[in-house]
């Protein structure tokens, strides 16, 4: 049975510290629904309230199109392990470019990963835990080498030109605000 709570608890921070994948889901009132799967070491929890995650750059920029309109988030964690559980994070979040002001001190809480393009500061609201046990078991053999080595392929003239042409717009049109601050 589902439970809610107003804010992380220490176990909710343990579970989340032992997963290895969490699923963001965003959407306008117009627009696709997205859900994007996220993995390396990129969230953070700053308080029981408040959870930041670095984006890397890929085909799409659907969140960031979409939290620029309308800023609700969940984060969804689920375990594949003997223990059963999903741990969903809902709020708003707020997108923060590497031209934002808030960047550096974000940024410094996270390894350096090539292609870092936003963090996402998601205020949390409402906690949600459920069963999980219709998930299956998985095992974690290691995070991916390719995205980290296209990056640092690219270097950082050829990703500004990538998130030129490739990240600007979600795929209903929607500006990312990623090139330029929004005027």
């Amino acid at each position: 049975m589902a439970q809610m709570y107003p804010e992380l608890s220490d176990m909710h921070a343990r579970f989340i510290a032992e997963q290895r994948i969490f699923f963001i889901g965003t959407a306008t009132a117009d627009s696709r629904v997205n859900v994007s799967p996220k993995g390396m070491d990129s969230l953070r929890m700053i308080d029981k309230n408040r959870v930041v995650w670095l984006n890397l750059t890929g085909s799409g920029n659907e969140t960031a199109a979409h939290v620029r309109q309308d800023p609700r988030m969940t984060i969804m964690f689920c375990s594949f392990a003997a223990n059963p559980l999903i741990l969903r994070l809902y709020g708003n979040a707020k997108v923060v470019h590497p031209h934002d002001s808030a960047w550096e001190a974000l940024y410094s809480l996270f390894e350096p990963i090539p292609g870092a393009r936003q963090i996402f500061d998601l205020s949390v609201d409402l906690v949600q835990t459920s069963c999980g046990f219709g998930v299956p078991h998985f095992t974690h053999e290691g995070e991916r080498d390719q995205l980290r080595e296209w990056a640092q392929n690219k270097g950082e003239e050829g990703l500004r030109k990538y998130w030129q042409d490739k990240n600007q717009m979600s795929i209903d049109g929607i500006p990312t605000n990623i090139i330029a601050k929004n005027t």
